[in-house]
């Protein structure tokens, strides 16, 4: 009796045990004893998904409304953007690396490069980095156009000190579609940009972000760049900068270069500014009527006019009974022999016409002293201790300043 007492607690323990194991498998979506106990067959399970979305578009008509946008702007600038394929010879290795080379230098190799421009005219002239097509040939550069036709191209001019080149799509071609230069000077630190590009091979990506920040220290020895957060990789390099407008604000010059070891995004990309690309654009316009003939080889446009000072971001008032313009450059930093340096000037000058003119701020002061050829004499009127004077100075060849 007492035996039979144990099998039966025995078996009550292995059919509660059992039950709940497939009570178990059941919450976990498996298929247990339950559900054949219903009557169930496997695979009879009901999945039944929602029939609408959580949110409605209705419900949120400003970021459909915003989502359709940047759709809008992507589309409408991205046929602009090419891809640029080149071919350099490398070295790798060291010298000695290869025993049936030799015992010479490092064994050379032709390898591919990535890089990205913008066609700014329906001729099919591109601006990009000089560095994307810097040593190479022009026979050995591809543009690839994002209807993914290829075409050979020439290389117009350069100016390698601000990294900007001007390249022509050799077609005939009348019809390319093309974007415009905005104005840079406009741009603000959290205005919305888009940056559109060929990073590592991938044509036609685009990322959006903001500007970050725009370079405070102002310098005629060191030039500006719109700093972006917008996802910017190796082969971005070149590619356009744009605003809400779909204007070029700002010619991609892709990683910050503080850690040279780190080759992926850091949220920190550096762009040349608009109005710095369209002035070497004209410069390589002016050298090609000047020539009066359409050249596939290279005008170096190195050596703009340079003081060597450098001026507060913000203007100073200037009291009118100055009898001078009503704003002022305050000279913060003066270079060791420079021309400024040489021609007298000091910190603490303020400087209010250039060449007898008056400038809209600090930054178009620079970017007049720039426009100027080396070997220049200007003349620089100056309020200095309360007395105003002019200063004289000779303008030298800038030196070569990268970001």
């Amino acid at each position: 009796m007492e035996n039979l007492r144990r099998l039966l607690f025995a078996t009550f323990v292995f059919v509660v045990a059992a039950l709940l194991f497939a009570w178990w498998r059941h919450g976990q979506g498996g298929y247990g004893a339950l559900n054949l106990l219903k009557g169930e067959k496997p695979g009879a399970v009901t999945i039944t998904p929602p029939k609408k979305p959580k949110i409605a578009p209705d419900e949120l008509p400003l970021l459909t409304r915003l989502n359709d946008e940047f759709s809008k702007i992507s589309a409408a600038v991205q046929p602009s953007v090419v891809s640029i394929t080149t071919k350099k010879n490398v070295r790798h290795g060291q010298p000695n690396w290869q025993p049936f080379k030799g015992t010479g230098a490092a064994a050379e190799q032709m390898e591919p490069s990535l890089g990205s421009g913008v066609i700014i005219s329906k001729e099919g002239h591109v601006v990009t980095n000089y560095h994307v097509v810097e040593g190479v040939q022009a026979a050995d550069i591809e543009l690839s156009t994002n209807d993914n036709k290829t075409y050979p191209s020439l290389i117009l001019g350069f100016n390698k000190e601000r990294d900007i080149a001007l390249l022509k799509i050799d077609s005939p071609r009348m019809d390319f579609a093309a974007l415009s230069f905005g104005n840079s000077d406009d741009a603000r630190v959290g205005q919305i940009v888009l940056a559109v590009g060929n990073p590592f091979g991938l044509s036609g990506t685009v990322t959006q972000g903001i500007i970050s920040a725009r370079d405070r220290h102002l310098s005629d020895s060191q030039y500006d760049y719109l700093q972006t957060d917008t996802v910017i990789n190796p082969g971005n390099s070149g590619g356009p900068l744009v605003n809400i407008r779909g204007e070029v604000i700002g010619i991609n010059v892709a990683l910050y270069r503080g850690d040279a070891t780190v080759r992926s995004w850091q949220g920190v990309g550096l762009a040349v500014p608009s109005n710095e690309a369209r002035l070497v654009v004209e410069d390589i316009q002016a050298k090609l009527k000047e020539s009066a003939k359409q050249i596939s080889g290279v005008t170096s446009l190195t050596g703009r006019g340079y003081l060597g000072l450098g001026v507060s971001s913000e203007a100073v008032e200037i009291d009118p009974v100055w009898g001078t313009s009503r704003r002022g450059a305050l000279v913060t930093d003066i270079g060791d022999n420079s021309p400024a340096a040489e021609a007298g000037l000091r910190q603490g000058d303020v400087v209010t016409k250039f060449q007898g003119m008056a400038f809209r701020s600090p930054a178009d002061l620079l970017q007049i002293i720039r426009t100027q050829p080396p070997g220049s004499e200007v003349k620089l009127e100056v309020i200095r201790n309360k007395q105003k004077g002019d200063i004289i100075a000779r303008l030298g060849a800038r030196p070569d300043a990268g970001p």
